[in-house]
């Protein structure tokens, strides 16, 4: 038998609880007489950056919610949904180490509801908002747990880095000058969570080569005495486009390296690419088509549209940053030469498309294309992890050769505010 879980206390002062507890939020009423509408799948995303909760379902439903204190709990109802066997497993979802649920227990609250009612580790600043069907998906309810004070990513890139780092290199033969400081990269993982990237024919995600490739160039980098690193995701989590800029600029990153696995409709397309923002269009129609579905990825992975960014409007700019933009093409063109050591390139120079992650203005940025996840040999190579470790190399070498001959300013030293 379904576990029948109480409601809340009648006696509550309504201000008061309001007033503890947050506001409650009703929407889409159902229809009178509406028959039950199943849930067809849970998925739960934890992370450091916040725990996502997604509910699946054919059709939209009405839902309330609210946090209540002492112990912390977000109380969540569903009306008109068929308690069924996908809602009795939902407790089993939650992981020990999940930052912030402790546990989820699931029953009927009254006839026509279904109440969920999540215990938390710690106080969160839930958003909970719905998601229209895309892509593969139906209909979603989406609850994103935060922290209440996010981490600051400069200061915990800082206190990894307490250590020193040793002497960098001074100027090097040939007038050319190395690195003269430490530099901070910033690595971008694409896609993640509820967005799986392209998908190959073999069954492999893009989410999964890409953070793969990502967390082994992050540990070359990191070897290296003048340089360290960063990833936007180190996890199988969403990351809305803006953000992931957002993070490279909140460090004061040098360089973003956006790593992908490229998919396209034949399944011949072979071979790496690199990308560079454009200004005025995209350099190819294949560009356009693949920035198009980058660019999509907002709507796959559920992004809260009604949710306040104060660091959006000035984040996702236009790069109109004439050296920047330039810097960009120098740094694409180094590592798409690196690229073709290891592998076929799809083209042989550096191309140029409207993507919303290469946005920052103010920081050089590319976005990588590893090889076609949608080609079957360039999937297995994908999945290979000698493969993966030569394709981290290959960046990092174009990485240091670009440094080699483009010093990293010093104005964007990182330095500790006390």
């Amino acid at each position: 038998m379904p576990e029948r879980l109480a409601p809340l206390p009648a006696a509550i002062d309504r201000r008061a609880f309001l007033k503890a507890a947050g506001a409650t939020l009703a929407l889409l009423v159902s229809p009178a007489g509406q028959a039950a509408s199943s849930i067809l799948a849970v998925r739960v995303w934890p992370s450091r950056d916040y725990t996502r909760l997604t509910l699946e379902y054919r059709e939209p439903i009405a839902f309330t919610h609210q946090v209540v204190k002492n112990p912390e709990r977000l109380v969540l109802d569903l009306e008109g949904v068929e308690f069924n066997s996908v809602l009795q497993n939902l407790p089993e979802r939650i992981s020990e180490t999940d930052p912030y649920i402790r546990l989820i227990r699931a029953g009927r609250n009254r006839p026509g509801v279904v109440r969920l009612v999540i215990e938390l580790k710690t106080e969160v600043r839930p958003q909970v908002f719905m998601l229209k069907p895309v892509g593969e998906y139906g209909h979603r309810l989406v609850l994103d747990l935060y922290p209440l004070e996010e981490e600051d990513p400069l200061l915990a890139l800082l206190e990894k880095l307490e250590q020193p780092a040793g002497k960098a290199p001074e100027k090097a033969g040939a007038g050319r000058q190395e690195i003269s400081r430490m530099v901070t990269i910033v690595l971008d993982p694409g896609h993640g969570g509820e967005d799986p990237g392209a998908i190959g024919r073999g069954g492999s995600q893009e989410k999964h080569v890409t953070l793969q490739v990502a967390r082994r160039l992050k540990a070359k980098i990191d070897a290296e005495p003048n340089m360290r690193s960063m990833l936007t995701r180190d996890g199988d989590f969403f990351i809305p486009l803006h953000q992931r800029v957002q993070k490279a600029r909140r460090v004061q990153a040098d360089l973003f390296v956006s790593v992908h696995a490229d998919a396209f409709i034949k399944t011949t397309a072979r071979g790496s690419s690199v990308f560079v923002l454009s200004e005025n269009g995209a350099s190819s129609s294949a560009a356009r088509w693949l920035a198009q579905r980058e660019n999509a990825a907002d709507l796959i992975g559920g992004v809260n549209l009604g949710a306040k960014d104060p660091h959006l409007a000035r984040t996702l700019l236009d790069l109109s940053q004439t050296a920047t933009l330039n810097d960009s093409l120098k740094l694409g063109k180094s590592v798409l030469g690196e690229l073709g050591s290891i592998n076929d390139l799809h083209k042989g120079h550096v191309e140029q498309a409207g993507f919303a992650v290469l946005k920052a203005p103010d920081i050089p940025s590319i976005l990588i294309e590893t090889a076609f996840i949608s080609n079957p040999d360039e999937e297995r190579r994908l999945n290979d992890e000698a493969y993966q470790e030569r394709m981290a190399e290959a960046i990092l070498r174009g990485i240091k050769a670009y440094f080699a001959k483009n010093p990293p300013l010093a104005k964007s030293k990182l330095v500790r505010l006390d």
